[in-house]
């Protein structure tokens, strides 16, 4: 509802009905086949409104999956027809404590006894250790938004046509001084303008200014960034 989204336009984007869209936002469980019909609607309709779909499946199950029979039963509980298994001996802490001192000082003892300057593989090592240079970090690359976001805001009297594939968003409309339009969402979203008077906002965040054209003005769209598209490239509205 905050995006202004259709209900028909979820339901053409992630091919899942309306009526199970409508229960997942009502939280009528028990409209919907299964609980794993319902973890895998969960997690289309979260990536079709950009939320966090593990969070969302996380939640569903603490609060609506039941724990099976043997997660229920107690840990220390003996399988039923089997003896339990006797005790391992407890061995006394002290005696652990003795070993593990005993062998802290058996290390340090050999140890001081070795000279590192002396020997030639331990001098091999370090020498080659001071050598190399570090590894150069290499960062995994950023990942990408799937989507791209487009609003636009008539600063004069223009001419829009927008299309998302093959849907048209708006219909070649004419927009007046100081309107704008909702925020469209597309993998590719491609733009068609009368004149440069308008601000476009892409991804929440203003674009760099639209040079004019006699013409009109031709633009595209990606989560990759923004392209002038030519004459026969451009989208056609047929109003």
């Amino acid at each position: 509802m905050r995006a202004r989204i259709d209900v028909a336009e979820i339901e053409a984007e992630t091919k899942i009905r309306a009526k199970y869209l409508r229960a997942l936002e009502n939280e009528e469980w028990d409209l919907l086949p299964g609980p794993t019909y319902v973890k895998s609607f969960l997690r289309t309709y979260a990536e079709a409104l950009d939320l966090d779909a593990k969070l969302l499946v996380d939640e569903y199950k603490l609060r609506h999956e039941r724990l099976s029979e043997v997660e229920l039963q107690p840990i220390n509980a003996a399988a039923p027809g089997r003896e339990r298994r006797r005790q391992a001996p407890v061995i006394p802490r002290w005696i652990v404590l003795v070993v593990i001192f005993g062998g802290l000082i058996f290390a340090l003892s050999v140890l001081g006894r070795e000279d590192p300057a002396t020997d030639p593989i331990a001098t091999s090592t370090r020498t080659e250790t001071q050598a190399a240079p570090p590894p150069a970090a290499n960062p995994p690359p950023a990942a990408r938004a799937r989507r791209v976001r487009l609003q636009i805001v008539a600063r004069s009297e223009v001419y829009v046509c927008l299309k998302s594939g093959d849907r048209t968003l708006v219909n070649g409309a004419t927009l007046a001084a100081g309107a704008k339009t909702r925020t469209f969402r597309g993998r590719r979203l491609r733009l068609t303008l009368g004149n440069n008077g308008v601000r476009l906002i892409v991804d929440g965040r203003r674009s760099r200014s639209v040079a004019a054209a006699s013409d009109g003005i031709g633009l595209e769209f990606t989560p990759r960034g923004r392209r002038t598209l030519t004459e026969s490239k451009r989208p056609v509205c047929r109003s």
